[in-house]
């Protein structure tokens, strides 16, 4: 069934929904139709909802904004935010009491900080009014128990699969050359890497196969995202954050020996790779310049060619290793869980019940495969009902596997570090990084880390930070099982 097919089956649905009322037979309705018909009571009106910049807007500009406004008759505002503003433009309209916004897409690593800010609005009475508890169930359990609530509360749906996998080579690693050479050098199998020594290995034997033009693996080193890749290794690697005390761990041996090791991989990546983005690591790999890289799922999408065609991302490469690309796990088996979205209810909203309404319905199972397949946008499946979508699996000859390695990531998937003022830990991490990455010496500048650290925790208090940070650890994804 392609997606024309798809929407007219949903508006069909939303037709016979029409002679169902809500208050006695929600439970004959599906989660979407129940949205449609609660919404059409406000036909006419507009909700201002914030969104990503870029590629993500294009889902509510293009298909679902459009599509909810033909269903109930209320017109979508969309927001566009840089992802870098979206968290201080979100507060500051809160404390300015406008009412400017009414559904929020939220990191959920933000939760704590805009719970207690009393940004966002309690969703559990409108999940039971409008009947959406049992489908929540189908949201893959790492983002529903990790993405979901805060203080037992539910304040956002999650609503994005972020998740960092492996894409790697399948035409090299299946050579019989290369994997006959491989093991002549290093004694053991070439496959996908099950530990970072591995990582380096294959990568280096890559650099060198590979000729002037190719290298092994490259890697996103930038600001504001290098510290999903560290925070990962470091907790696989069985780093705490902080110890009973709340005392910062990152700089010790483990922390210490994680980022030496960052740095060591640099010696099988491009020249300037220490400062590489996902733009730069994303036009290596599409060009065919690296037998691995680690990324969030759009390349498993875009390497095979699927949207190349659409005028949204003409800014893209052509793919040059379309049908040449396998899925895995980073080394270690516990991928960052890194960024994605919640969708919240601005708690300063007038429209707060309207504002539900359209977040069930973008979030629910009929809609959200149609959004997750746009070809434009960077939804990421997230339900188990994606992963198993048959739809999904035949968008291109090898996206079951793709699906199947999305759906292990979400099964073992680490949660962003989600404490008060989790930005700041952030910064002052990233710091640490980027200057043994610029030739620092790692355990020095991850020991003023540490103490930038131990002074934020007895700036914001050392009870509310360990409350906070007792939340966020007990849930299933903080650590690895």
């Amino acid at each position: 069934m392609d997606r024309r097919q798809l929407i007219k089956s949903a508006s069909a649905f939303a037709v016979a929904g029409a002679m169902l009322t809500l208050p006695g037979l929600a439970h004959a309705q599906s989660a979407a139709d129940a949205a449609v018909e609660a919404a059409k009571k406000y036909s006419g009106e507009t909700l201002n909802i914030t969104w990503e910049a870029g590629l993500q807007a294009l889902d509510p500009l293009n298909f679902s904004g459009p599509k909810w406004e033909e269903l109930t008759g209320v017109k979508i505002n969309v927001v566009e935010i840089p992802i870098s503003e979206l968290f201080t433009k979100t507060v500051a309209e809160h404390r300015a009491g406008t009412g400017a916004y009414d559904l929020l897409n939220v990191v959920p690593a933000w939760m704590p900080d805009l719970v207690t800010a009393g940004v966002l609005e309690p969703l559990d009475s409108y999940v039971d009014q409008f009947g959406y508890r049992d489908e929540l169930q189908d949201i893959a359990p790492t983002y529903r128990d990790n993405q979901m609530t805060y203080g037992g509360k539910i304040y956002g749906l999650p609503d994005d699969g972020d998740v960092l996998i492996l894409y790697y080579r399948t035409d090299l690693f299946g050579d019989d050359a290369h994997q006959s050479a491989f093991k002549d050098k290093y004694g053991y199998d070439l496959a996908p890497p099950a530990d970072w020594d591995q990582f380096y290995d294959i990568s280096q034997y890559f650099s060198e196969a590979m000729g002037p033009d190719g290298y092994g693996s490259a890697l996103i080193h930038s600001p504001g995202l290098v510290h999903y890749l560290y925070l990962q290794r470091f907790r696989t690697d069985g780093g705490k954050l902080f110890d009973g005390d709340m005392n910062a761990q990152v700089n010790g041996e483990i922390g210490v020996g994680v980022l030496e090791d960052m740095v060591r991989q640099l010696d099988n990546m491009p020249k300037g790779a220490a400062s590489w983005g996902p733009i730069e690591v994303l036009n290596a790999w599409l060009a065919g310049e690296l037998a691995m890289q680690i990324w969030w799922p759009p390349p498993g999408r875009w390497s095979a060619g699927y949207g190349a065609d659409v005028e949204a991302l003409s800014w893209l490469p052509k793919s040059t290793i379309a049908g040449k690309v396998g899925y895995a796990l980073p080394p270690g088996g516990y991928p960052e869980l890194a960024a994605g979205f919640a969708l919240s209810v601005a708690a300063n909203s007038e429209k707060k019940e309207l504002a539900y309404l359209f977040a069930q319905w973008l979030n629910s199972k009929d809609i959200s495969i149609q959004r997750v397949t746009l070809p434009y946008a960077l939804r990421d499946p997230f339900r188990t009902s994606h992963f198993e979508s048959e739809e999904y699996k035949a968008l291109w000859p090898a996206a079951g596997d793709y699906l199947q390695t999305l759906q292990e990531g979400a099964e073992t998937g680490l949660l962003d570090m989600s404490i008060i003022d989790t930005f700041a830990y952030e910064e002052s991490l990233t710091r640490a990084i980027v200057s043994a990455l610029a030739g620092g010496n790692a355990k020095e500048a991850l020991d003023q880390a540490a103490g930038e650290w131990n002074d934020l925790t007895e700036e914001i208090g050392v009870d509310d930070q360990r409350a906070a940070y007792e939340d966020w650890s007990s849930k299933p994804g903080a650590y690895p099982n």
